[in-house]
C-alpha cells in the first residue's frame, strides 16, 4: 500500500501540517524528506529500516554526506539535501543568537549547545558569554580532552568571561558516552566555576549536559 493510500489522519505531511512537526517519529520525519522508498517499500518502510540498520536517529544523521551517500535509500542528492538541511538547522539555531535575542528560556539555550557538541567524538567543554540583558556575546569551545573527561580551568573561564565583558555565563559540556546524567566531578567544576566567577560579579546561569536526547540542566535541577 502506497502513502497516499493510508488514512488521511494518518500520513505523515498530512499528520506535520494539522499537528506540527514533532508529533511526529523519526521515521516519519525521514520519511518525508525522502518522498518515496525503495522498490516494493512505501517511505515510511525505507525510513524505519534506514534507522534500524543505521541508526537510531543521533548515529544515522552524524554521517557526513559521503557516508550518507551509500546508504541505501539515500545516494548523494538525498544525502547533500540532509546534510544542507542540518547546517541550516544550526545556522536557525546560531543566527538567534547572533540577533542579540534575550535567553530567557533555557531550552533554546540547551538546545544550542547540543548542536554545537553533541556529535564531538570526544569531551568538550564550551562557554555562552551574556550581557546584562543575557543577550549572546559569543560562544567558545575552551577545553577538550579524552572521551573520558576535559580538564576545566576556572581560571581561563574567568579570563574569557572578563574578555568579552560578560555578566552572565552558561557553559555546557558532551557525554560522547550519550549518557547526558551530570556526574560528580560535573557538579563539583559547575560549584568551582561560580564560585570563581562571582569574585567578578559574574553570574553562572546553568550548565548543560550534552547526551542523547534533551540536554540536562543543572540550574533546573537546583543545582546552581
Amino acid at each position: 500500500m502506497h502513502i497516499r493510500d493510508w488514512p488521511t489522519a494518518e500520513r505523515p505531511r498530512e499528520k506535520l501540517l494539522a499537528r506540527g512537526a514533532g508529533i511526529l517519529s523519526d521515521a516519519e520525519l525521514l520519511a518525508i524528506f525522502l518522498g518515496s522508498g525503495l522498490r516494493g517499500r512505501d517511505a515510511v518502510q525505507t525510513a524505519r529500516d534506514l534507522l534500524l540498520a543505521h541508526g537510531p536517529l543521533r548515529q544515522l544523521l552524524d554521517r557526513n554526506a559521503d557516508e550518507l551517500a551509500q546508504l541505501p535509500g539515500l545516494g548523494p542528492a538525498r544525502a547533500c539535501k540532509l546534510s544542507a538541511a542540518l547546517e541550516l538547522g544550526q545556522r536557525h539555531l546560531a543566527a538567534e543568537l547572533e540577533r542579540g535575542i534575550a535567553l530567557s528560556d533555557p531550552t533554546s539555550a540547551g538546545r544550542y549547545f547540543a548542536q554545537r557538541l553533541r556529535a564531538r567524538p570526544h569531551e568538550v567543554f564550551a562557554a555562552l558569554f551574556l550581557d546584562t540583558r543575557h543577550r549572546a556575546l559569543a560562544f567558545e569551545e575552551l577545553f577538550a580532552g579524552t572521551i573520558d573527561g576535559a580538564e576545566v580551568h576556572p581560571r581561563e573561564v574567568v579570563r574569557r568571561a572578563l574578555a568579552h565583558n560578560a555578566a552572565a555565563v552558561m557553559i555546557g559540556h558532551n557525554h560522547p558516552s550519550g549518557n547526558p546524567e551530570p556526574s560528580a566531578a560535573d557538579r563539583a567544576i559547575t560549584t568551582r566555576l561560580q564560585q570563581a566567577l562571582a569574585l567578578v560579579d559574574i553570574r553562572l546561569l546553568d550548565h548543560f549536559v550534552i547526551g542523547d536526547g534533551a540536554p540536562v540542566s543543572l540550574a533546573a535541577r537546583g543545582w546552581i
